[in-house]
């Protein structure tokens, strides 16, 4: 936990800082969590995070050298969406809902970066 406290201190500092990088941009890495700290976050055990992402609930965004799976913080949120689906629909159709919302999303990022062009 200190080290997310670093982490928002240190980005704190360093947005504070932009006016005076004169267009030079320090890039802060994102947060990724290993399966242990999912546990340690969430309700979850070690089991169900690792079925929720063969089954395509959640997904891994990268892969450690030693092959642990590691995710981003948007994890969080799609797994307070799966406790929340989980209380009136089985698995099967939380699967189908989400990859229905994830289509939906992949295409309004797609009309909204040809509206930018």
């Amino acid at each position: 936990m200190g080290d997310d406290k670093l982490s928002v201190d240190l980005k704190r500092i360093v947005l504070s800082m932009q006016p005076e990088l004169n267009n030079e941009t320090l890039q802060i890495p994102a947060k990724l969590y290993r399966i242990g700290e999912l546990v340690d976050y969430t309700p979850f055990s070690r089991q169900t995070i690792h079925n929720y992402t063969i089954m395509g609930l959640i997904r891994e965004v990268k892969w450690t050298e030693g092959g642990h799976r590691l995710y981003d913080e948007s994890v969080f949120e799609r797994l307070s969406e799966i406790i929340r689906l989980r209380k009136t629909k089985t698995l099967s159709e939380i699967r189908e809902t989400l990859s229905i919302k994830d289509r939906r999303d992949s295409q309004i990022r797609k009309t909204s970066e040809i509206r930018k062009d």
